[in-house]
């Protein structure tokens, strides 16, 4: 098994909204990153995201220009899986079992025996996506939350045969990147996303109900202390990852009605406004 001191590449698997942020921080730590998407325009975008962060981040005085040059000078784009080699691989991409599993299974192969895989899922138990793995060992769960670049919590989970030594590796590494790290037993939504999933869901009822509108909602929930309203962080997350997140813990708990996914939300992103990203959700930004 790799130890902390002995990893220099991580890939990141993925380009989206997470995907960039966990490149980002890997980066600005001094590590080599493969950057992989299917589509290379994704990360094109991906690239000038992270080098406008890092922009943000030297006109603030948070980064400097020389850490700035040698965080873009460690990303390595790749649109071929082959070249996905590393010492550890974070995957970052759509909540769906089986399409997680497929994709380890073939990082498995690509990779050496020592390779921690690590995935960024939300809500999908760890031991079920390493059900599919020849070294469930090696897998491992790495949960950033959004922005990756900014917010410090990353929870390590543990699936049923995850080795000790990885889960101390990983935590290690996470510590590494400037997080703070927390260890979580392997259940549906772990515990920030089991805890913050009625934030949202109760929220949504409030508005299918006609209680009140969406910045009525928002508005009383800051008002109350909370940093961000429900609807405008759902927008920053993305309508349609909340509504995946949402849907796999209503599964995970057998369909328990307290995790009820909305008929609105499923609207949004039916519709296509899956909030920031795609310039509507359930505010517009033009």
């Amino acid at each position: 098994m790799i130890a902390l001191k002995n990893i220099q590449t991580i890939a990141v698997v993925g380009a989206g909204t997470m995907g960039q942020g966990i490149a980002q921080i890997c980066a600005m730590a001094g590590f080599k990153v493969i950057l992989f998407d299917v589509r290379a325009e994704n990360l094109t975008i991906a690239v000038e995201k992270i080098a406008n962060n890092l922009l943000k981040g030297v006109e603030l005085g948070k980064v400097s220009k020389d850490l700035k040059e040698q965080a873009l000078n460690h990303i390595q784009t790749v649109t071929e899986l082959k070249e996905v080699k590393a010492d550890i691989a974070i995957e970052a991409i759509v909540e769906q079992l089986n399409v997680k599993q497929a994709l380890f299974q073939s990082l498995e192969k690509i990779n050496n025996s020592t390779c921690i895989l690590a995935s960024n899922t939300s809500s999908i138990p760890i031991t079920q996506i390493a059900a599919a793995l020849q070294r469930p060992e090696n897998f491992v769960g790495m949960h950033f939350f959004n922005p990756a670049h900014i917010m410090k919590l990353v929870e390590i989970i543990s699936g049923a045969a995850t080795s000790p030594e990885v889960v101390k590796t990983v935590y290690g590494l996470a510590e590494k990147l400037g997080k703070k790290p927390v260890v979580a037993k392997d259940a549906p939504g772990f515990i920030v996303n089991r805890v913050a999933r009625h934030y949202y869901v109760e929220s949504l009822k409030v508005l299918e109900e006609g209680v009140s509108d969406v910045s009525g909602i928002d508005k009383l929930l800051e008002a109350s202390g909370f940093k961000m309203g429900p609807f405008r962080l759902m927008d920053l997350i993305g309508v349609d990852t909340n509504f995946s997140v949402t849907s796999s813990m209503f599964n995970a708990f057998h369909q328990d009605s307290k995790f009820r996914p909305s008929r609105i939300q499923q609207q949004k992103v039916d519709a296509g406004h899956h909030g920031r990203k795609s310039g509507k959700g359930f505010y517009s930004y033009s």
